[in-house]
């Protein structure tokens, strides 16, 4: 495509830099230009004359995420980002931009990725604004995303592993719709355990549980001798106490809890593609 202005001055180089100015092209381009009209001085310096006119031009190739690109630097400006480069890579449904800022991803992300998901978010709705085919988007900071769910996947892992051992549900803490897909997808690899989601909004959050039948692996409730019981590892006595067995506990905040039951249906399969992300300083 050609982008063209045309610009005026009393003299050929006031026409030329005026037009230069208001193409506003980019270093790299190739810009050229044309005299239309040569100036003309007024009669006895009253009468008649006219400026000189100067068309400026260039051939750029057209980016239909350039209103993006522009959106999301005009948003690093406003975080004291003065620097920034943008890349996107994009197919039919997805759109991944990659964010490069140097040392200054600290304030695009944000706490635990909150900034970079309103940035993400925000973006979405520029792509899309106006767009009959609806895009996914993703945006990235270095390898932020990469180690997000690395993290994630070993947390799933983690926790299916007790629910596997000792048969009680373990609640996560809430997560986005892409954070949920990445346990969803990380319990279903795992034998004898399943995952659905509880609660709305922001409040949703994944519970790993048992699979219908199966039993966990340290054997649940056993009659113990003198009319007693074990549940995996309490131990009530003859004299009705009860006494720490083989399970440890940390009183210590964790990043789960234990649910008492099993919830509704899982929403892994409707979870949405994209969403919270950490870097690797």
């Amino acid at each position: 495509m050609i982008k063209v202005v045309i610009g005026t001055g009393t003299t050929l180089e006031d026409a030329k830099e005026a037009a230069r100015k208001e193409l506003n092209a980019p270093e790299e381009a190739d810009v050229k230009y044309e005299v239309l009209e040569m100036p003309k001085s007024k009669i006895l310096g009253i009468f008649g004359g006219s400026p000189a006119k100067v068309k400026a031009f260039y051939e750029y190739e057209d980016d239909p995420f350039a209103k993006a690109k522009d959106y999301i630097l005009n948003i690093l400006k406003n975080l004291g980002i003065e620097e920034a480069e943008i890349s996107v890579e994009a197919d039919e449904e997805d759109v991944r931009i990659s964010i490069e800022c140097g040392d200054d991803y600290g304030s695009v992300i944000g706490r635990r990725g909150e900034t970079l998901d309103a940035i993400q978010y925000l973006t979405r709705l520029v792509i899309n604004r106006g767009s009959e085919e609806y895009k996914r988007v993703s945006i990235n900071v270095g390898n932020y995303r990469e180690k997000r769910e690395n993290t994630l996947r070993s947390l799933a892992r983690k926790n299916a592993a007790k629910v596997r051992k000792y048969g009680r549900n373990v609640v996560l803490e809430p997560m986005n719709p892409y954070e949920r897909r990445i346990i969803h997808t990380t319990v279903q690899e795992i034998e004898g355990v399943t995952s659905h989601s509880v609660g709305s909004d922001g409040d949703r959050k994944v519970v790993i549980t048992l699979e219908e039948g199966v039993k966990p692996t340290n054997g649940g409730y056993n009659k113990g001798g003198r009319g007693g019981y074990n549940k995996g590892g309490y131990n009530k006595g003859g004299r009705g106490g009860y006494n720490r067995g083989g399970r440890r506990y940390n009183d210590n905040k964790s990043d789960s809890s234990e649910a008492p039951s099993r919830a509704p249906r899982s929403d892994s399969a409707g979870a949405s593609l994209y969403g919270k992300i950490e870097i690797n300083k």
